[in-house]
């Protein structure tokens, strides 16, 4: 892949064209990049429709998970959403935090702000806000959000623990995130990792899982678990596109495997307003059987 400044160019290119793609061509595709699948309707993303606060504009399919219903967001809660796109997980948030919380919602492409400000405007909020930047560097002070939540954006941004550091920074002590990505466990072949459609379609941007999580840990964070973890397979018609017949069959049978998991995480200090959750440990960072959270 080329350079980082490269490769965010690349993205947001990508996801202005994107913001007005039809939301099926999103989800046939992998987040809304590249070739469409004829196999497979749904690639990435989880329903929303059963959630409190959703609206059909803002869901624009690019999702990989539901962090919004795992984030414990209270009611006056200040809320970030990272790479928030037409404004989906925010509305949800604000469902949660009510009039007297408020929401921020950062994307780096214009045309998401766009979209995002103008479905704020339809459903009347003004709580809701849209800011344009680079998650990397928030435009946020310091200590800002009880909550930071993100689905399927972190995996998009080549310094990844930049991002967490500042996730880290503008939490409130004993604030919390919850956040749905892309993980790996074994190495993409290399016509994956290396095209540019398929790190706009968050597959070959995304890092070990092993190394994600470490991140997060090494960057100060306590109380990390997974909150949910599913294994996300690329469909046959759409590695054509990139891998020949027998590069199919390795990849198939080999033992890589891409998966969505969503990760909370908590910020030292602060008084403990919201109910202790029981967390798994970094070395069993896997879903109980039954527990109904894979």
């Amino acid at each position: 892949m080329k350079k980082s400044e490269d490769i965010k160019q690349i993205v947001k290119d990508k996801y202005s064209q994107i913001a007005e793609q039809e939301r099926s061509l999103n989800q046939s595709s992998c987040c809304g990049a590249g070739y469409t699948s004829g196999e497979v309707y749904n690639i990435m993303t989880d329903d929303y429709t059963g959630m409190e606060g959703y609206n059909q504009d803002a869901d624009l399919g690019l999702g990989c998970g539901l962090p919004t219903q795992f984030a414990r967001i209270m009611e006056g809660d200040t809320v970030i959403d990272l790479g928030s796109g037409a404004g989906n997980d925010c509305f949800i948030a604000r469902h949660e935090t009510g009039a007297a919380g408020k929401v921020i919602g950062i994307d780096f492409t214009p045309a998401m702000i766009k979209k995002a400000r103008s479905n704020a405007e339809k459903l009347g909020y003004n709580n809701v806000e849209f800011r344009e930047g680079d998650i990397d560097d928030m435009p946020v002070s310091n200590d800002v959000a009880d909550v930071v939540v993100s689905n399927c954006v972190l995996n998009l941004v080549p310094d990844k623990q930049k991002v967490v550091k500042e996730i880290f920074r503008v939490l409130k002590p004993g604030g919390h995130f919850s956040i749905s990505d892309i993980v790996l466990v074994g190495e993409l072949p290399e016509a994956l990792q290396q095209d540019a459609e398929m790190y706009a379609g968050c597959v070959s941007g995304a890092i070990q899982k092993e190394e994600y999580l470490n991140i997060i840990k090494e960057s100060g964070f306590e109380n990390i678990a997974l909150q949910k973890e599913k294994p996300i397979h690329i469909p046959e018609d759409i590695l054509r596109k990139y891998l020949s017949a027998e590069d199919i069959k390795t990849f198939q049978t080999g033992q890589t495997g891409i998966f969505s998991i969503t990760v909370f995480g908590q910020k030292p200090g602060g008084q403990a307003k919201k109910p202790k959750l029981i967390m798994s440990d970094l070395n069993n960072n896997t879903c109980a059987p039954g527990s109904g959270c894979c």
